[in-house]
């Protein structure tokens, strides 16, 4: 019987690359982002291609009740989710006395309160079941502070440090808990964050698909 992964962020980028690499093992996939038409034809490319099932939430998770709305969904349905990808974020570049308070909250909530949200809805019921594994996407600069995106910066440190946290209370339950810590990857990450320095952009030089396999590599959350 096929496993089922959720993704989220999972329209582009690392979370669409992550997709990708699950569904050629033949996992079941539950797909969430805000991009509705991004995510059906994706579903419908896993569909023919892969003969899995597919299952889409166009959802912005960082809003109230939207996780426990997808989570409360997928319990009607009969879907046991193995894997859960938190791979939903984004950042913003400028000085912190002059960035919008509105986008920096939006910030917090979706690379924090989100996947904080999504963790506790679905990690207990792995650790019922002593298998599965979370995976939350956080960044190299998640290991040190970072002016002209002093907020972004800290939110990764708070996905490292949680996730860390996590894996060591529950070593021995047959569940993993990981961090992927990529740096500048080619996806639409730096065009979303702003006036990003010309140096990151050309520091460009790792491509998604090249970092995923590297990632999932060095991670038990995808083996069977």
């Amino acid at each position: 019987m096929n496993k089922t992964v959720l993704i989220t962020g999972a329209s582009g980028g690392i979370g669409k690359e992550l997709a990708n690499r699950f569904v050629k093992d033949r996992y079941n996939m539950v797909l969430v982002a805000r991009s509705e038409g991004k995510l059906e034809e994706l579903a419908k490319e896993y569909r023919e291609g892969y003969g899995v099932q597919v299952t889409v939430y166009a959802k912005d998770v960082s809003l109230p009740g939207m996780a426990e709305e997808i989570a409360s969904d997928l319990k009607k349905k009969g879907i046991t989710v193995d894997y859960l990808v938190n791979n939903a974020g984004f950042g913003l570049y400028g000085e912190f006395l002059e960035t919008q308070l509105e986008q920096e909250m939006n910030m917090i909530d979706v690379n924090i309160k989100a996947l904080t949200i999504m963790t506790k809805l679905f990690l207990p019921d792995m650790v019922k079941r002593r298998q599965g594994g979370v995976m939350n996407v956080a960044s190299l600069v998640g290991f040190f502070p970072g002016p002209m995106m002093s907020v972004y910066y800290a939110t990764k440190a708070y996905v490292l440090s949680f996730t860390e946290a996590l894996e060591n209370e529950v070593n021995g339950t047959g569940v993993t808990v990981t961090a992927l810590c990529p740096g500048l990857t080619s996806t639409g990450f730096v065009d979303r964050s702003g006036r990003a320095p010309r140096r990151c952009r050309m520091a460009l030089s790792w491509k998604s698909d090249r970092l995923l396999k590297k990632g999932i590599e060095a991670s038990c959350v995808a083996r069977r």
